[in-house]
């Protein structure tokens, strides 16, 4: 199923201090080599901004991570000049969004009306995504990746941070720079080392994940609800299932799988048999949690994507508002970096720019938990979900929130010019 990393893929690793060179000493370090990272440090290097992402894994190559990309997402990746090479690579479309509730489908978001170059969410795995732009990293001389480094702290002068601690294979060494731009999730080490604290806002769903045989050309809506929550993501021979449940209810065991057959079974009888073979060795938990920084940043040090707001997977928007926090980071302190240090004024500016999207999105993601969780198997949908079915046009309110964001963001014209100039 997964790939070995290509030569070319390889060849973007780099080795860091005395394995590095003039990269230990660079204008911007981005910690984590994860959507927000890797389109972060490579539209720095579109703007001359000497930049080094560090990832603590060898390879991209892990299943159950999101992987919708969006069509706000695909207008930038025409703008950083990729959106041909990310079509060549495997990926199904999906113009509008199913959803079944009990026995009544309808469309829950319609993307045909975008003002996008492609108005459909592309699910492509995550490993395919990333090795996309790390591909077009390398084709930057500024641009250097570290895989296998993880980083345990950062350094500070005074109350500034200029740089970071690694450990790796050859042991524990020193990068510095003008700026560390935190991109490692919601459990961020540098986040935690810069004395940050998110706000947790809820806990009140985790999601299942498994996978469900594929019988011949069938198909499922992408959500079924009304007896709890499933999500299916069409794979070819098998589906990717989410099932939500409520927080802190899974406790492996045999019995919590039978559970878990039953409520599948219950929402999707088509599955039920299916369900049989799935044993609890191929389920995998992921805590939701719902929070955000009161202040995305510290001297010499900004936080993005999930280290500043973690989402729910809700709507699957977390990539591509991340995506999105990377763009207008970058577009903001990009041309500062290449002589200087940022203010604590400009990674301010990045943040009242993004927080606003993160914050909507955030409060919409926490009032239809309740919605995603109920398991009422002979209710009607919520008065909402009524409406989109009675009135279709209404489905292209959640098709443009869902597929372009609160705020869409745009690549700096300095870095298009680049992309023509290659």
């Amino acid at each position: 199923m997964k790939a070995q990393r290509s030569e070319q893929d390889q060849a973007v690793t780099g080795d860091a201090s005395g394995r590095l060179g003039a990269a230990a000493d660079t204008d911007c370090i981005v910690v984590g080599g994860g959507p927000a990272g890797l389109v972060c440090g490579l539209v720095l290097a579109r703007l001359g901004v000497r930049v080094t992402v560090v990832e603590k894994h060898d390879d991209f190559l892990r299943d159950f991570r999101g992987d919708t990309i969006h069509p706000s997402t695909q207008d930038l990746l025409a703008e950083l000049g990729l959106l041909d090479e990310f079509l060549t690579l495997p990926h199904a479309d999906m113009p509008r969004v199913r959803l079944r509730w009990n026995d009544e489908e309808f469309v829950l978001a319609d993307f045909s009306r975008l003002p996008t170059r492609r108005r459909a969410i592309s699910f492509m795995p995550q490993w395919e995504f990333l090795d996309l732009i790390a591909r077009a990293g390398e084709r930057e001389p500024t641009f250097t990746l570290l895989r296998s480094t993880e980083v345990i702290d950062v350094l500070r002068a005074g109350e500034q941070i200029v740089g970071v601690r690694t450990r790796s294979s050859a042991g524990e060494e020193t990068l510095r720079a003008r700026l560390v731009i935190a991109a490692d999730g919601r459990d961020s080490t540098v986040r935690d080392a810069a004395g940050l604290h998110p706000r947790r806002l809820a806990t009140a769903m985790d999601v299942l994940w498994f996978r469900v045989p594929k019988a011949n050309a069938e198909s499922l809506p992408f959500g079924q609800a009304g007896a709890g929550l499933l999500i299916a993501i069409d794979r070819g021979e098998y589906f990717q299932v989410a099932n939500a449940i409520t927080a802190g209810t899974w406790v492996p065991s045999e019995g919590a799988v039978s559970a878990l057959r039953g409520r599948v079974g219950r929402t999707s009888p088509q599955l039920r048999e299916r369900m049989e073979r799935v044993g609890l060795e191929d389920v995998r938990l992921l805590r939701v949690r719902l929070e955000r920084l009161r202040a995305w940043y510290a001297p010499g040090m900004l936080c993005i994507g999930d280290a500043a707001h973690a989402m729910s997977p809700a709507g699957g928007v977390g990539i591509n508002l991340a995506i999105q926090d990377a763009v207008a980071a970058a577009r903001i302190l990009g041309p500062g970096l290449r002589t200087g240090a940022p203010t604590v004024a400009q990674l301010r500016r990045v943040q009242r720019r993004r927080a606003w999207p993160a914050a909507v999105i955030q409060w919409i993601q926490l009032r239809i938990q309740p919605v995603l969780l109920a398991d009422r198997p002979d209710s009607r949908p919520p008065l909402p979900l009524r409406l989109v079915a009675r009135f279709p046009a209404f489905a292209h309110v959640p098709g443009r929130i869902i597929g372009m964001g609160i705020r869409p963001e745009h690549v700096d014209a300095e870095a298009r010019r680049r992309v023509r100039r290659q």
